[in-house]
């Protein structure tokens, strides 16, 4: 029965092919015109030297709509053509086709527990910290190892490797940092083993391989398939051995050719029975792999609810390896890449998936098919169809990614900056701004210059300066009253000036504190999300100015956690409150500043406002970027953490 599958599909995979007619549609709505663009995509790469050759296969509603191959399978020793049946080296495919359906295999079967320590199924994993790792987080690269075993000094070994394991030492608490590690698939390899009773490679040849007719499929292929398998790399890079049927992966070299990050080997044909399994449920030809439930299981978000690369069990979805995606599938489509330059990525919406095999390390390691990979993904989605399209925008899925935009712009290591915030600017200015004026300040514990000076006290000491009256908000001008805590009024210990709450009784500048005032200036440290309320204390005093005529001054400071990052859902208009002033995402990634004159002209408020602009800041500094001292904005935020938050 699986030849006989395996026959009826490539029949069908043939008469798909064939029906493609340049020009026009298939029955599916899928226009194959714009899959030939396909061609010149791929051999504009091969004139680059980005890889020799590569086989491409784009399936569509159950059926094979473009199968090409392209350039040379090797060059050295001897140049040989690409065949469409050329078998590859999957790399860290091996991670979800063979490990990840393993390990969900037995999830299945009770066997294993998402939640689980992965001690529970190999004690002596938790040596050295390791005994609060679980199973999911080995599967989404939030456990905290590290990237992949040390290969010095030379080793050798299955038993070595597992080892090693044992004695590794997490870099990150786990569910803390996305880390792609092989070690996390070399320990869930393990996993299997023990649980299973059976090594990696005879678990899955039994289990998934061999039932799904998947032929060519495997680790260690026999010497028959020499002639069909595409080359990698020297081994010693430019010298020495050419790999050539073996595993290209040094780590899976050394444990023999088998290991749950590294090994499989597959061609385009096997990895579409595979990608249709997936799309039809677990099955395949009434072959069932996996559950339907299983598959949503592992092919949606899995990490922590607070990381931002997006990985299911296995599977990527949007994280900085999901290149292969495209500019136009949705986020709810799902892949992975291998470095010898494969990839697969699958759209469970238009039921669609694109397979792309290269060995772009051949013979020297120094192709690169990243951009081939988004090119091809871009002109399959583009190729859908109305209907196929529509699906696609009714799903609800983004379209654009966060690890999308976070890999689209010039990124930099951290700097030192030397931050002038808008009260040292004013010193600078000797006051200037402000002469002559009768001023109230609404400011807390966080207005101070750059020497820790308070702003009420340099503003009270500057000449030509009349500081008449202090606001303050929540928390009071100190910043030391509890949440929801009404601030009483009162009056400063050291200027003796009085203090106006602006949380409490009254949330607003009433006329009688403005009295004989010509200014307000505002000098408080916001902490970069929508529902702090400083910023609407800011734009209520604003109201409460402009019916006055009163000029404001705001003194700019820093958005903690940088001016580039905006998340979050925006506010809906009819919700605004104290806590939420103005429709705007929860990180707004503005400065007070720039929030004071969006609130103005947006509004519109209307009030003469003028913004003393900060010297040395920039967009992508976080606050520890800027050399200022921190000072808690509130008795909610007691750690500066900008360094950790920006790592993830």
């Amino acid at each position: 029965m699986t030849r006989l599958r395996v026959l009826l599909f490539s029949i069908l995979t043939s008469m798909t092919v064939g029906l493609a007619v340049p020009g026009a549609g298939t029955a599916d709505d899928m226009n194959t015109a714009q899959l030939a663009n396909i061609e010149a995509a791929v051999q504009e790469a091969i004139q680059k030297g980005e890889c020799p050759g590569a086989v491409v296969l784009v399936g569509h509603e159950g059926k094979v709509v473009y199968r090409r191959a392209f350039g040379r399978r090797s060059l050295v020793p001897e140049e040989s053509p690409m065949t469409e049946d050329a078998i590859f080296d999957m790399a860290s495919l091996t991670k979800v086709i063979a490990t990840t359906t393993a390990v969900m295999q037995l999830v299945e079967e009770g066997k294993i527990r998402l939640q689980d320590p992965v001690s529970t199924y190999w004690p002596e994993f938790q040596a050295h910290s390791k005994e609060e790792i679980s199973v999911r987080e080995l599967l989404t690269h939030y456990s905290g190892l590290p990237p992949d075993l040390d290969l010095k000094p030379d080793w050798s070994g299955y038993d070595t490797a597992m080892n090693m394991i044992i004695a590794e030492t997490p870099v990150d608490p786990p569910g803390t940092r996305f880390v792609y590690s092989d070690i996390n698939f070399e320990t869930l390899g393990e996993v299997v083993r023990r649980v299973s009773g059976q090594p990696l490679d005879l678990y899955c040849a039994e289990h998934i391989f061999k039932p799904l007719g998947m032929k060519d499929t495997g680790f260690n292929p026999p010497a028959a398939l020499h002639g069909r398998i595409a080359p990698t790399q020297y081994q010693d890079g430019t010298t020495g051995k050419m790999l050539w049927g073996e595993v290209h992966d040094p780590t899976a070299y050394n444990m023999g050719g088998v290991a749950g990050h590294a090994g499989l080997f597959s061609t385009a044909d096997d990895l579409a029975i595979f990608a249709q399994m997936l799309l039809d449920g677990g099955t395949f030809y009434g072959v069932r792999i996996l559950s339907p439930l299983a598959i949503e299981k592992m092919t949606t978000p899995q990490n922590p609810w607070n990381q931002f690369a997006l990985r299911g069990l296995g599977w990527d979805i949007d994280s900085p390896f999901s290149s292969n995606r495209g500019e136009f599938f949705p986020i709810g489509s799902y892949g992975h890449t291998g470095f010898t330059g494969t990839s697969i990525w699958i759209d469970p919406v238009s039921k669609t998936y694109i397979i792309l095999l290269s060995n772009r390390v051949h013979p020297d390691g120094k192709g690169d098919v990243v951009g081939l990979r988004t090119r091809v993904a871009s002109i399959v989605a583009t190729a859908l169809g109305a209907s196929q399209a529509e699906g696609i925008l009714a799903s609800h899925c983004p379209i654009t990614g966060y690890a999308e935009i976070a890999n689209s712009y010039r990124t930099r290591g951290v700097r030192n900056g030397r931050v002038e915030t808008g009260i040292d600017v004013l010193e600078a200015e000797d006051f200037a701004p402000l002469a002559g004026l009768r001023v109230g300040l609404i400011t807390n514990h966080t207005g101070r210059d750059r020497e820790g000076r308070r702003t009420i006290d340099v503003l009270h000491d500057a000449r030509g300066v009349k500081l008449k009256a202090i606001f303050g908000p929540e928390h009071g001008f100190t910043g030391t009253a509890a949440e929801g805590a009404p601030v009483i009024s009162g009056h400063d210990p050291k200027t003796r000036l009085r203090v106006y709450s602006l949380y409490g009784a009254t949330t607003r500048p009433t006329e009688k504190m403005l009295r004989g005032l010509d200014a307000l200036v505002f000098d408080i440290q916001d902490v970069g999300v929508r529902f702090y309320t400083y910023i609407t204390t800011l734009a209520y005093a604003m109201e409460a100015a402009a019916k006055k005529h009163l000029t404001v001054f705001v003194l700019d400071r820093p958005n903690p956690i940088n001016g580039l990052s905006i998340e979050g859902p925006i506010l809906e208009k009819s919700l605004t409150s104290f806590v939420g002033y103005f429709p705007m995402p929860i990180r707004h990634g503005m400065t007070v500043g720039e929030l004071a004159e969006m609130f103005n002209a947006e509004n519109p408020i209307g009030v003469k406002l003028r913004v003393i602009k900060m010297r040395g800041w920039e967009r992508a500094d976080w606050f520890d970027e800027t050399g200022l001292a921190w000072v808690n904005p509130s008795p909610n935020l007691r750690n500066a953490l900008w360094k950790r938050w920006r790592t993830l």
